[in-house]
């Protein structure tokens, strides 16, 4: 395996309706464990599909030394799957089956290769990750999200490959199968590309390469490692810009002095020329070259300038388009201590009848994260307080109507703008201010006046959370359901950096640790010994 690798030459993709996603990419991916990261529209996935070679680069190419198994985002199997066939077994299984029924074909023992032991390592791997409840005749449609994706990783551990190139593999997953997710990849010995935004699982890696509107740059160590790079790097952008601006105030007011003194000189001199009664050729002489001199002057200064914005653009050009991501922190008009919210012997609605009723209690000031297997209630909980699910016995109490952020962005019409979306929820602030937090948020003039449902996953993660966060009134109760899944680095920790902010009550479900250790909560909600318990964060 150590010769394994993919090579990127001078690749280029252009789009559809000719706008170029990105081009000149070169590099070389070997066998480290690599993880690929950029921001959201920037065209990872794309990326990945042709290093897969999935998609063909539209300039460029793409050469591989080995097989490469992919695994795309979105795990989408035809309705009479089975685990069998999601774990890219079934055609191997299904050539077995015909061998042991007598079928002597070249094509069937071709097919089965040296894999004659399918069976039991699928098996095996089920039973390793916790799946062995499953088989492989079980159909595909009783899976869960993440047992779906789940069983697509044991498919890909499972293919033999060379090479492994996963697309956000950690979505919808659960914490104890992120923690397997990370396990299963340090076993894994050939070469591994994995896209993602999961701080956790990029810790794993052995090194970052980022892909951005300046092309591929690779940095090398894991998470941590980049991190620290990349807050240099902005840093030492940030004060080259300053200080580009700052040379260029003092090289204007130097030269507005300059033209001044200048102006001063002919206006003495014109005014000494009439009082000498000097003949009227001379005076037009005189008028003559220092209008030259003047004009000669001008030209030196609009050139001077333009090379001063010129620095000044260059400077601002290397500021990562990272750093430019901002959420503004809403601020409530009457923060208070007050309940918001009580659950009084509450059973959730579609939860095992085993885990016992709900009492809880939120204040104004609590800040409460929401932790649990797949199933154990988490999503339900939320919906049960956003009002949308009425509980199967007991009382749901809540002072004003919160705001919700569900996995599916379910408050966003997707037949409908952004902005007029926004405009309704908070109709006291003004258009162009409105256009302004959305444009810091990383969602432009063009992004905001099409069709929601024409938006990203993470674009439109964001345009719920702008229809949230800027309501106005801004909501005393906060309810986010995997708020992290879908979005880029910088718009996570942009999110985390206004949530420290937020001043009202905070419910989060998230599987993300490092998301949640960052928010400053005060309590944690889990199911333990089928019951619900909550202790200090």
């Amino acid at each position: 395996m150590t010769n394994t690798h993919i090579a990127l030459e001078s690749v280029a993709f252009i789009l559809p309706d000719g706008t170029p996603l990105f081009s000149q990419l070169n590099e070389t991916f070997d066998a480290r464990p690599t993880g690929l990261v950029g921001r959201n529209g920037v065209g990872k996935s794309v990326l990945s599909q042709i290093l897969a070679g999935k998609c063909p680069p539209t300039l460029g190419q793409c050469s591989r030394s080995g097989s490469v198994h992919y695994l795309a985002q979105q795990v989408i199997s035809q309705p009479d799957a089975t685990v069998a066939e999601l774990a890219g077994a079934k055609t191997i299984i299904d050539a077995l089956s015909r061998i042991e029924m007598g079928s002597v074909s070249a094509l069937d023992f071709d097919t089965v290769g040296n894999r004659w032991d399918i069976h039991q390592r699928l098996q095996l791997e089920l039973d390793h990750c916790g799946l062995g409840y499953l088989d492989a005749s079980t159909p595909a449609s009783r899976l869960s999200g993440g047992e779906a994706m789940r069983v697509s990783l044991i498919g890909a551990s499972l293919s033999d490959a060379d090479f492994l190139i996963l697309d956000e593999p950690s979505n919808h997953l659960d914490r104890a199968s992120r923690k397997a997710l990370i396990a299963q990849l340090t076993r894994w010995t050939g070469g591994l590309i994995v896209v993602s935004h999961d701080r956790d699982l990029l810790g794993s890696m052995q090194r970052i390469v980022e892909l951005s509107s300046h092309g591929l740059r690779n940095y090398g160590g894991n998470y941590s490692f980049y991190a620290q790079l990349k807050e240099l790097e902005t840093q030492h952008a940030l004060q080259l810009l300053s200080q580009r601006k700052q040379e260029r105030s003092r090289e204007q007011k130097a030269l507005s002095t300059q033209k001044a003194r200048l102006e001063k000189r002919q206006s003495r001199g014109n005014r000494q020329g009439k009082e000498a009664n000097q003949a009227k050729i001379l005076l037009g002489g005189q008028k003559q070259r220092s209008e030259a001199s003047a004009g000669k002057l001008n030209q030196l200064h609009q050139a001077a300038r333009q090379e001063l914005d010129l620095r000044v653009r260059e400077a601002a050009g290397n500021i990562d388009e990272n750093a430019k991501i901002v959420v503004h922190t809403p601020v409530l008009r009457s923060p208070s201590r007050r309940q918001v919210a009580a659950m009084i012997d509450v059973q959730l609605p579609f939860v095992a009848e085993f885990i016992s009723p709900l009492n809880l209690t939120i204040t104004a000031s609590q800040r409460i994260g929401v932790v649990g297997d797949n199933g154990c209630g988490k999503s339900t909980l939320l919906n049960t307080l956003a009002g949308k699910y009425p509980p199967s016995s007991g009382e749901c109490r809540v002072a004003r109507s919160p705001c919700m952020l569900d996995q599916h962005f379910s408050s966003l019409d997707t037949r409908r703008t952004l902005l007029e979306q926004l405009l309704e929820a908070n109709r006291s602030a003004g258009e162009a201010g409105l256009r302004m937090l959305l444009a810091q948020l990383g969602l432009d003039a063009d992004k905001i006046q099409i069709p929601c449902g024409s938006l990203s996953g993470g674009e439109r993660l964001k345009a719920a959370l702008a229809c949230v966060l800027y309501a106005d009134p801004v909501p005393e109760l906060l309810l986010l359901d995997e708020p992290s899944n879908h979005l880029d680095l910088p718009s996570l920790q942009a999110l985390e950096m206004m949530l420290c902010g937020y001043q009202g009550a905070l419910v989060v479900v998230s599987h993300d640790d490092v998301f949640l250790n960052s928010l400053n909560l005060t309590e944690r909600l889990s199911v333990r010994a089928g019951g619900w318990q909550l202790d200090a964060w």
